[in-house]
């Protein structure tokens, strides 16, 4: 399937509008067509819900009826579902709540221009699904060093991950560094119970699921004990030079200043240093104690340095998460007008 990819994807598909608001999407392969569909029709019931259309299957057609911007709606979603068909081999939930999200394809856009975007792992290729997910990823891949901020949800440790896995597997680099500031543990490390590993495991699981998303957990544990990934909290990072590394620095909201300088001083040759965090989240006993949003300020013009923000229209994950997202953020621009006030 993955040799359709290459081709040009609009002669896939084909879509004929009719005068009474009714979209029918004629597909060329049967294969696609049953891989969008799904079993029982289940991913277009799915995609009926979310999108609050009637679609119906006829023949080799997919057809829509409702208005006609709910019609293109459902059209650039069929669009990414039959690409990640082709890619991956399957539809996940997940990819149908983010085709609906306004992601990644528009009428002018089609897969071969989505291609440089996509990155490949053994268990599946990842795919950009927002403009600033694409803008993340090649700053990811053409970066020395890459600052990311923005709500839950927006891809920022799993895009992260995918690339430095990916390089990893390449031989582009020596080694992944996983690293985040344990502040639920006030950094004392040494009163938690087990070796390093074991002490800081609770608070890397995030990065876990992602590497075990993208490739075998045998390997990746593999990997880990031959030091190819590497596990290190924070403070362990003092003193150290990264070279042939790709090391990323999640929940950095919770990082002060001088620990982020010091992170990011330790790039060494031929290196990556990601860091990633939510400006919303911050457990630090004083927020001013943040370093993240200040490294964005002073670096963020320095041409080897890429600075990305999210917000909730890049959330990825079920469509309520971003609204709640947004609801929240704009309660805090709400309460810190009333406070100059």
């Amino acid at each position: 399937m993955k040799n359709i990819a290459e081709k040009n994807f609009k002669s896939e598909l084909k879509f004929v509008y009719s005068d009474n608001d009714t979209l029918s999407i004629i597909f060329q392969n049967n294969e696609i067509l049953l891989g969008v569909v799904g079993e029982f029709n289940n991913n277009i019931k799915q995609l009926e819900e979310i999108t609050k259309t009637n679609i119906y299957t006829r023949g080799n057609s997919i057809l829509v009826k409702s208005s006609i911007k709910k019609n293109e709606l459902v059209k650039n979603a069929i669009k990414f579902l039959s690409e990640q068909f082709i890619i991956n081999g399957t539809i996940e939930k997940k990819d149908i709540i983010s085709s609906v999200n306004k992601f990644m394809i528009d009428e002018e856009n089609n897969s071969v221009k989505n291609i440089e975007y996509i990155i490949k792992t053994p268990k599946k290729s990842v795919i950009p699904r927002s403009e600033k997910q694409k803008k993340y990823v090649k700053a990811l891949k053409e970066s020395e060093i890459i600052i990311s901020a923005g709500p839950a949800g927006t891809g920022k440790t799993f895009l992260a991950v995918a690339v430095a896995l990916t390089m990893l597997l390449e031989k582009k680099i020596e080694r992944i560094i996983l690293s985040r500031p344990a502040v639920e543990a006030g950094e004392r490390l040494g009163f938690l119970p087990g070796d390093m590993r074991e002490k800081v495991d609770p608070y890397l699981r995030p990065l876990y699921d992602s590497l075990y998303d993208l490739l075998d957990f045998e390997k990746i544990q593999k990997k880990i004990e031959v030091g190819d990934i590497e596990i290190a909290p924070l403070a362990f990072m003092r003193g150290r030079t990264l070279k042939n590394s790709f090391a990323i620095l999640d929940e950095a909201q919770n990082a002060t200043d001088t620990q982020i300088k010091m992170f990011l001083t330790r790039i060494g040759e031929n290196s990556k240093i990601v860091i990633n965090g939510d400006p919303s989240q911050i457990d630090l006993p004083s927020k001013s104690l943040s370093g993240l949003n200040r490294s964005k300020k002073l670096l963020g013009h320095l041409k080897e340095i890429s600075v990305v923000d999210f917000d909730h229209t890049d959330v990825v994950r079920h469509p309520l998460v971003s609204k709640i997202v947004k609801v929240y953020s704009d309660q805090k621009t709400t309460e810190w007008w009333l406070k100059r006030m």
